[in-house]
């Protein structure tokens, strides 16, 4: 996927999330939904790649809720051991993802991987933290 296709991908997963829910936006962009499962299951550094597209083009709660209780919860919980450098470096050099990351919640992640998250997460601002 070139980086034209990648930002797509992300531009169509925000208008998903965005349209309402019976809209005719909404189902014309269902395919999205699949493309979004099929990359976590089976290609994560692509999961990823489009996580930090989506997280780059829209930082606002709706999205952010769904993008982290979604494909990156799941991306942490099929391929932890693969990603988690990955994501305790960008949450060390990018409060945007570190904030993002708060939102993950342990589902079946390795006790491990889950540790990790823990460690480099912000949660101000999820589930009544604090912002300040």
């Amino acid at each position: 996927m070139n980086a034209i296709e990648l930002r797509t991908l992300a531009e169509c997963w925000i208008a998903y999330w965005q349209a309402d829910k019976s809209s005719p936006d909404k189902e014309a962009l269902s395919w999205v939904f699949d493309r979004e499962w099929d990359l976590v299951r089976n290609e994560p550094l692509l999961a990823w790649s489009m996580i930090l597209e989506i997280l780059k083009l829209d930082t606002s709660n709706k999205i952010q809720e769904v993008l982290s209780a979604g494909p990156l919860e799941d991306l942490l919980d099929k391929h932890g051991y693969l990603v988690i450098e990955l994501v305790e470096a960008e949450a060390k050099k990018n409060p945007k993802f570190a904030q993002l990351l708060g939102g993950v919640w342990e589902s079946s992640m390795a006790e491990e991987i889950w540790a990790r998250v823990q460690a480099a997460w912000d949660r101000r601002g999820w589930d009544g933290v604090p912002v300040e």
